[in-house]
């Protein structure tokens, strides 16, 4: 079964969701990998306004190509999440709703999730240019001069993600691989 969320996404939409389930995402998502990570945490330290509303947000790791002539972003596949997770306690203590990215988080990340009620979700590497057709309208609106690594403001339709980690800490590369391994513990060998 597909769920399908509304962005901004509410801590109560999140805590519902469970590791493995295949989720729908439509509307304003954040991207910033993480030398927009850094200066953001740079300012929650210095005491200033960020560029953008972290409660209940959305932010998707990823750098995109530049958008081809006509179209309104690049290919916009998702990055390796463990890049950032030195600054997502931080956004996730402000109430940073949900993440988009590929790979394991540490576990500083994975228990501000649980303490505050954030999810982790995981894009398909490789489909970038099969994502960025759910990608209705971009913007950049702060840090320009990072290029594909900008702060944009997404408008989203349909977007395809897979829960990863849970905001009770389920992680589905644990899960999966223990799933995985006693299905293959359980056959017999030919």
């Amino acid at each position: 079964m597909t769920l399908r969320l509304k962005t901004p996404l509410g801590e109560a939409d999140a805590r519902k969701l469970r590791t493995g389930d295949s989720v729908l995402l439509t509307g304003v998502i954040y991207t910033a990998r993480d030398a927009a990570h850094k200066r953001l945490c740079e300012l929650v330290e210095a005491g200033k306004p960020l560029p953008f509303d972290p409660m209940d947000a959305v932010v998707y790791y990823v750098g995109p190509t530049p958008a081809a002539p006509g179209q309104i972003i690049g290919s916009a596949g998702p990055t390796t999440s463990y890049r950032m997770d030195a600054y997502a306690p931080t956004l996730i203590a402000l109430g940073l709703r949900g993440m988009i990215g590929k790979g394991r988080r540490n576990a500083a990340v994975i228990a501000s999730m649980k303490q505050h009620g954030a999810v982790y979700f995981g894009a398909i590497g490789g489909c970038g240019a099969l994502l960025s057709k759910c990608i209705k309208k971009a913007e950049v609106i702060a840090y320009e001069d990072l290029g594909a690594e900008a702060l944009r403001r997404l408008e989203v339709e349909d977007f395809p993600v897979t829960v990863i980690i849970d905001a009770l800490g389920n992680d589905l590369y644990e899960t999966g691989r223990r799933a995985y391994l006693e299905q293959c513990n359980g056959k017999q060998p030919h």
